[in-house]
C-alpha cells in the first residue's frame, strides 16, 4: 500500500498492486497487564521470505490458508490454546468476541475460558478491541511502515513501500509488544463495560505524539497527494470481512492449494543481504560516533546501541569459542 491518493513523485516502472495480505488475532485482559501472543494467518506454509523456514522456527504463532482469513478451524485450536494457557496458569477468563462466522464455540470442552459473543451490530460500540487497541497497534505499525519508505526513499530504491511479509510481521509483532497497558485499559473503560474511563489525557497523548510522528513521515515522502493519518490507518482494503466458517469440502480445497500459493508467494527481497559480524560491529560504530551525549534522546540510543553491540560481541565470542 502506498501512501498517495495518487502517485509518487517518482514514477515506479511496471509495478503493481501487491494484494498479499495477513490477518492478525489479538487477545489481551482489561488491565492491559497480559497480551496474549499474536496469532497471524497468511497465504502460504511457507512463504518465500521465510526461507524454508516455519513460522514457528522464526518465533510466530503463524497459520495459513489460501485467502488469510480467520476460518473455524484456526479459530477453536487458538481458543483451545489460549484454554491450555490459562489451566497451567490456574486462571479462569472471559473472553469477549464479535459473532463473527468463523467464532464456533460449540462442542469445544473448554475448562478456564467462558465466551461471550456479542450481540450483531454491537461490536463497533462495546468491543474494547475496536474501541482503540487495533487503532493503537496500526498507527505503531504504520510507523515502521513510514520510517522504513523513507530509508528506501534516501537509497533510491525503486518502490520505497516494498517489504516482504516476514518483515511486515517483525514490524505487527513489534507494534503490538508496544502498546502500553495503559493504553488497553482505557480502551476497555472506554466501552461502558467496566469502571468509568482514567487516565483519558495522558493515554490520548501518548497516541497524538505518534499521530503527529506519522504525519511527519508522510511529509518527508515524495507524496503529491497526501493521505491523511486517518486514510493511512483506515484503508479500505481493511475494512472487508476476514471470517469464514468452511465447509470440510472447501477446507480440503484451501488445504491443497497452499503448496501453490508458496511457489506464487513472490521473490524473496534479497536486496540486503545478510550482514556480517563484521559489518554490523562497524555500523553500530558509525551511529555511537554520530551520538551527541549532551542530548538526553542520544544518550538513550547510546545505551540501545552499545547493548545491541554487546550482544552481538557475546554471540560472536560464543560461535567461536564451539569452532
Amino acid at each position: 500500500m502506498t501512501h498517495d491518493r495518487t502517485i509518487a513523485r517518482r514514477q515506479i516502472e511496471g509495478s503493481k498492486k501487491d494484494k498479499t495480505h495477513l490477518t492478525f488475532v489479538f487477545a489481551a485482559n482489561a488491565d492491559g497487564s497480559h497480551k496474549m501472543e499474536p496469532l497471524i494467518i497468511g497465504h502460504a506454509q511457507r512463504p518465500c521470505a521465510f526461507n524454508r523456514k516455519s513460522g514457528e522456527q522464526l518465533g510466530f504463532y503463524y497459520r495459513s490458508n489460501a485467502k488469510a482469513w480467520m476460518i473455524g478451524l484456526i479459530f477453536r485450536e487458538w481458543l483451545q490454546k489460549m484454554d491450555q494457557q490459562m489451566q497451567d496458569a490456574n486462571r479462569k477468563v472471559l473472553l469477549l468476541l464479535d459473532n463473527a462466522p468463523s467464532h464456533v464455540v460449540r462442542d469445544l470442552p473448554l475448562t478456564n475460558v467462558q465466551v461471550f459473543l456479542f450481540p450483531a451490530n454491537t461490536t463497533s460500540k462495546i468491543q474494547p478491541m475496536d474501541a482503540g487497541i487495533i487503532a493503537a497497534f496500526k498507527r505503531r505499525y504504520r510507523r515502521f511502515q513510514l520510517q522504513d519508505a523513507i530509508d528506501r526513499d534516501e537509497q533510491q530504491k525503486a518502490d520505497i513501500y516494498k517489504v516482504d511479509q516476514l518483515i511486515a510481521m517483525k514490524w505487527a509483532k513489534a507494534a503490538w509488544n508496544d502498546i502500553s497497558s495503559k493504553t488497553i485499559a482505557n480502551c476497555f473503560k472506554h466501552t461502558g463495560l467496566f469502571e468509568r474511563e482514567t487516565q483519558k489525557n495522558e493515554v490520548g497523548s501518548e497516541e497524538q505524539d505518534i499521530e503527529n510522528e506519522l504525519k511527519d513521515a508522510i511529509n518527508q515522502l515524495p507524496i503529491s497527494r497526501p493521505m491523511s493519518v486517518h486514510e493511512l490507518i483506515n484503508p479500505e482494503e481493511e475494512q472487508q470481512v476476514a471470517h469464514e466458517e468452511i465447509s470440510d469440502e472447501d477446507l480440503i480445497k484451501l488445504s491443497s492449494s497452499q503448496d501453490q500459493e508458496e511457489e506464487e508467494d513472490g521473490e524473496v527481497m534479497d536486496e540486503n543481504p545478510p550482514m556480517s559480524t563484521k559489518e554490523k560491529l562497524n555500523v553500530l560504530h558509525s551511529c555511537i560516533s554520530f551520538l551527541d551525549l549532551s542530548n538526553p534522546n542520544h544518550v538513550i540510543a547510546h545505551k540501545v546501541l552499545r547493548n545491541i553491540q554487546f550482544e552481538i560481541r557475546t554471540i560472536k565470542k560464543k560461535t567461536n569459542y564451539f569452532r
